[in-house]
């Protein structure tokens, strides 16, 4: 988000054309570079994570994030650009891995709503602070002449410096996440983390210096017992520290002849990829394929909006309904501005309208409504700049406020569907691994397709073509949305084991699935026969 208030103006410094109109399709190639490269390592960052851990994989998505945007702000020509932006989308597996973690925290469906949210919410931060500081701090010898002197590296390199300042905020996320960050993964978060010990003997240091008076070292060893007593009384996924119910960390120990929980496994090292493809069902696909178009016009109406607001002024006259061109001819700062004020509407919005409406209408019903109504708005977005001017401004934030609405409600939603339309917690790994390629996929093609539709628009006087073709890819979007249902997948099933280890090869049991899916129709397996404590409670939830 950081790029856009000024990608437009650093394309023009790389003197790579002296026709305007094809400035579009530069500005898509260096906001596809990211995606593209995010495609081609999401599955594999994802299979790292179930190796290693999930927060290692997310501090290795960071740092990678602060090393590409410093060759980014270093770029003195288009190819270190697209060098810089393809380094951050091979080094950054972290939307896939995000969505995994939540859904590791998050085990109860009532919670989904409000967990769901948190990630949009701090995306809707980083799009407050983002935009500003690249539109602010771009080309500073020229804004702030005072403080930045000619013939310095800040002039030479006139976008490094709100680069530079994003790097520093993501080490410091880095410095965060070792320090505090848990493990989710099952088979992983009982391991060690010296950087959590140290956070906690850190958190320790501060207080006690913040409240020197003498403790009871004797009275506190004793109440840490009785609290340790106490959680080791308490049934299984309800401790105090756990804000949802979840399963125990530790692998329970089950008799052969119990019950195989949805997501466990039974013959450890026996996985075959057959597993993998069961995963895939009907609902699954229909998710991904909703989510990934999402992606491609979303991404989209992102990258052709500030170059919209960017080109000139025409004096041509318009040939309605549908031929004319033109611009705002507004400045990176003004820009950032702007796409930061959409920012903090859509903080409050992913508060409180996303968790009301999925409250209220349910997740299905909500995605329905908005894409639905989402392709009116790239109909009507080309049509500002035959505004008044005084009511300009004033159409332009009714549409990006209008877009935003529609991006809290949608992506979340979706997600919630996903995650719902899994067979089993074994395998939404995999499949937010592939969703999370299938939308940086769709998000490599959408800046570049548009902006080269864009610059043709322009050449035979239609600026709005590209907004319109983008429009037709939310309808297919949303006719793609009536073939989805909302299924009673893990979130409502009792998961009465933790996941064991998935073999070396990182590759699904088909068995775990097998009898995941079987449950999930109605009909329990066979290993559910014996009067069991745990059969009962599956008896009861099934009946």
């Amino acid at each position: 988000m950081s790029i856009f208030p000024y990608v437009y103006y650093m394309i023009l410094s790389f003197k790579i054309t002296s026709d305007t109109r094809q400035i579009a399709v530069y500005v898509g190639m260096v906001t596809s570079a990211f995606a593209f490269a995010e495609f081609s390592s999401g599955v594999a960052w994802g299979r790292i994570s179930d190796r290693v851990g999930r927060k290692p994989v997310l501090l290795a998505g960071l740092a990678g994030t602060a090393l590409s945007m410093l060759v980014f702000g270093f770029a003195p020509n288009l190819p270190v650009a697209l060098i810089g932006r393809a380094l951050g989308g091979l080094l950054n597996g972290n939307m896939g891995v995000l969505q995994t973690t939540v859904a590791e925290i998050v085990t109860v469906k009532e919670h989904q709503p409000r967990a769901y949210a948190i990630m949009p919410f701090v995306w809707c931060l980083g799009s407050i602070l983002g935009p500003a500081l690249g539109g602010a701090l771009a080309q500073p010898c020229e804004n702030f002449p005072t403080i930045f002197a000619r013939d310095t590296i800040f002039d030479k390199f006139p976008y490094l410096l709100p680069n530079m300042v994003c790097a520093v905020v993501l080490v410091f996320g880095v410095l965060v996440g070792v320090l505090f960050l848990e493990e989710t993964h099952e088979d992983k978060k009982g391991r060690r983390d010296v950087g959590i010990e140290a956070g906690r003997w850190l958190l320790s240091h501060l207080k006690s210096q913040a409240d020197p008076e003498p403790v009871d070292k004797a009275g506190e060893a004793n109440i840490e017992d009785y609290q340790s007593l106490l959680e080791d009384d308490a049934p299984p996924g309800y401790r105090t520290t756990e804000g949802s119910p979840r399963l125990p960390s530790s692998p329970s120990q089950t008799p052969s002849t119990g019950c195989v929980g949805l997501g466990s496994i039974s013959g450890k090292g026996k996985s075959r990829p057959r597993g993998v493809k069961k995963a895939f069902t009907k609902q699954v696909v229909l998710n991904i394929v909703g989510f990934g178009i999402l992606a491609y016009h979303s991404i989209s109406f992102d990258q052709l909006m500030p170059v919209f607001l960017s080109e000139p002024i025409t004096r041509e006259p318009a040939s309605l309904p549908f031929r004319f061109t033109g611009g705002f001819a507004f400045s990176s700062k003004t820009i950032g501005l702007i796409l930061s004020v959409q920012g903090v509407y859509s903080l409050v919005a992913q508060i409180f309208l996303f968790p009301f409406a999925a409250r209220h209408f349910g997740t299905l019903k909500t995605f329905r409504f908005v894409v639905m109504s989402w392709p009116l708005l790239y109909f009507l977005v080309p049509y500002l700049v035959l505004l008044p001017q005084r009511f300009q401004m004033i159409g332009v934030y009714f549409c990006l406020l209008w877009k935003i609405t529609a991006q809290v409600i949608a992506f979340p939603s979706n997600a919630i569907l996903l995650t719902n339309s899994a067979p089993s917690l074994l395998v939404l790994g995999v499949i937010n691994g592939v969703a999370a390629s299938t939308a940086s996929l769709a998000r490599a093609f959408g800046p570049t397709v548009t902006g080269i539709i864009h610059s043709w628009g322009l050449e035979i006087g239609c600026t709005g073509l590209a907004w319109w073709a983008s429009g037709i890819a939310c309808v297919i979007g949303a006719v793609e949305s009536l073939w989805m249902a909302e299924v009673d997948g893990r979130m409502d099933c009792c998961n009465l084991e933790d996941e064991e280890d998935i073999s070396d090869d990182g590759l699904i049991d088909p068995l775990a699935i097998d009898l995941a899916i079987t449950a999930d129709n109605g009909s329990p397996p066979s290993c559910l026969e014996a009067d069991t404590p745990y059969n009962r409670i599956i008896d009861s939830k099934i009946n």
